[in-house]
Parts: C-alpha cells; sequence; structure tokens
C-alpha cells in the first residue's frame, strides 16, 4: 500500500498539470475575447475612425462571436463597415474569422446579424493570433481578406493587448493604432 502512494501522487500530479494546461489553452479564446470586447478609437493621425466589438448570440458552439462595427473617418474619408467576429481554439492560437456585412443598416441588434448573403460568406477571411506578452499577434492572409475589407490589401500584423489595437501594412509601414475608451 506504501508503494502506491507515490505512483498514485504521481499520477494526481500529471493529471493535475494536464487539466491546468487544457484550461489556460480554453481560456485563450476567452482572455482574447476580453481584449477585444469593448470600443476603441483611432489615436494615430488621420485616424478618427472609432472600433466597436460587442457579444453578439448566434448559437450555443460560438460563444465568443461579436459583432464589428468600424465607423468614422480615415484620412479624410468617411468609412463604415460592420460584420460577424468568430472565435475559435485551434491549438495553442485562436483562429480570428471575420464575415462582412455589406448592407450597412445591419446592426448588432437586428436579426440579421448573424445570417449572411451568398456574398458575404464568400468574402469572410481569417487568420491565427497566437499568444504574446499580456495580448496577442497574428498576421493576415494577404490578399484574401481584401473583398472582406474592402481596400485592405497585402498582409498586416495584428497585435491585441489589453486597452489597445495595433494594425501594421508589412510592406508600406503604414500602423493604426486603437486605445480602448470603454470596455464592452
Amino acid at each position: 500500500m506504501k508503494r502506491l502512494i507515490p505512483t498514485f501522487l504521481f499520477v494526481a500530479a500529471i493529471l493535475t498539470a494536464s487539466a491546468a494546461t487544457a484550461a489556460s489553452a480554453g481560456n485563450q479564446v476567452f482572455e482574447l475575447a476580453s481584449i477585444l470586447s469593448g470600443t476603441f478609437q483611432g489615436s494615430t493621425p488621420g485616424n478618427d475612425l472609432r472600433v466597436d466589438l460587442r457579444p453578439v448570440g448566434s448559437d450555443a458552439a460560438h460563444p465568443y462571436d461579436m459583432f464589428l462595427e468600424v465607423t468614422g473617418k480615415y484620412q479624410g474619408e468617411n468609412v463604415r463597415r460592420q460584420g460577424l467576429v468568430r472565435l475559435e481554439l485551434q491549438g495553442k492560437d485562436v483562429y480570428f474569422g471575420y464575415i462582412p456585412h455589406f448592407d450597412a443598416t445591419v446592426t448588432s441588434m437586428s436579426a440579421m446579424a448573424t445570417q449572411f448573403t451568398d456574398s458575404e460568406a464568400n468574402a469572410a477571411c481569417g487568420f491565427h493570433l497566437a499568444p504574446r506578452g499580456d495580448g496577442f499577434a497574428g498576421e493576415t492572409s494577404g490578399s484574401s481578406c481584401a473583398f472582406a475589407l474592402r481596400g485592405a490589401t497585402g498582409k498586416w500584423t495584428v497585435e491585441l493587448e489589453p486597452g489597445s489595437i495595433r494594425l501594421r501594412d508589412l510592406k508600406s509601414g503604414e500602423t493604426l493604432r486603437f486605445k480602448r475608451v470603454s470596455k464592452g
């Protein structure tokens, strides 16, 4: 019996460590959703954009879906974009999927917030975000998001930390920064 106690303790320690690792990996989607949830205001010159990310109920299988609205002016040009952000755990990373709504009347409160036309669904794009520091970082896949983001061609790096979003065009170096102005 005395020999079984060390074996039992060893197995219990391994199971506890495995459970803790699985729990922390499962919480990555929650952590990212917490970072993104809220209202962000552009903080770089010429960036008068407002980014709103609000939870939206789609179905039980996707508890971290958010409705994205981007409004305001960028370098003097009016901008209005909206769509659904879907966050899903994929290995150690979080998959960030975006499905645009081309109809500007759709809002987070609309019945159509989580329903899409064929052209909207076909324009969907996504990328992976890996944990980095206090937040997450990743890179868009390039031209595959150009239709969904209407004009954002090329690869962009994405850095998300509590209270801030940073987007940077890899080719030109153009950088957009956003600071949280309210928590969602």
